[in-house]
């Protein structure tokens, strides 16, 4: 049967204890879907828009890696982890989609999937950051795990 890991027996909240674990090589892929409207659309130039505050996918890569860092300060109680890799590709699909791909990878005791999960979701919010000045159509969609490899079990959903 499966349990919360985050809970204790009394159903209280606290950190999972990986102290007696072995480190493993563990990477993680997620993804995330931003749908542009043709306002949006059409202001991009050679595969990016350039705006007053920047190129927007390359701010959106930072963002997103920057975010994948961070993610032990924003998850509660998520493992404050120092990623060995974080990366992020963006890629505009023909019928108007934004694909996010962000990745993290690290040797360690526990897994990387938040991390990957929060780059993808930060870089996205950056790209609706940078666009809502043409259009507040835009939608985030589809921030999900794609893989996960390393730990106890392995999923792909690639």
């Amino acid at each position: 049967m499966n349990t919360f890991s985050h809970l204790d027996p009394k159903g209280k909240p606290g950190m999972v204890d990986v102290g007696t674990k072995q480190p493993s090589r563990r990477k993680a892929v997620a993804q995330a879907i931003v749908s542009l409207p043709a306002e949006v659309i059409e202001h991009f130039e050679e595969g990016d828009i350039r705006t007053a505050k920047g190129s927007v996918f390359q701010t959106a890569i930072i963002a997103g890696i920057m975010a994948s860092k961070k993610t032990g300060q924003l998850i509660p109680l998520c493992h404050p982890l120092p990623l060995e890799h974080a990366g992020i590709q963006i890629r505009l699909e023909k019928n108007n989609e934004v694909m996010i791909r962000s990745e993290a990878s690290i040797e360690a005791k526990t897994g990387v999937e938040m991390e990957a999960l929060t780059g993808a979701a930060v870089a996205a919010l950056t790209i609706y950051d940078m666009c809502k000045a043409f259009s507040h159509h835009i939608v985030i969609r589809e921030i999900k795990l794609l893989s996960k490899t390393g730990g106890k079990s392995d999923f792909s959903h690639e």
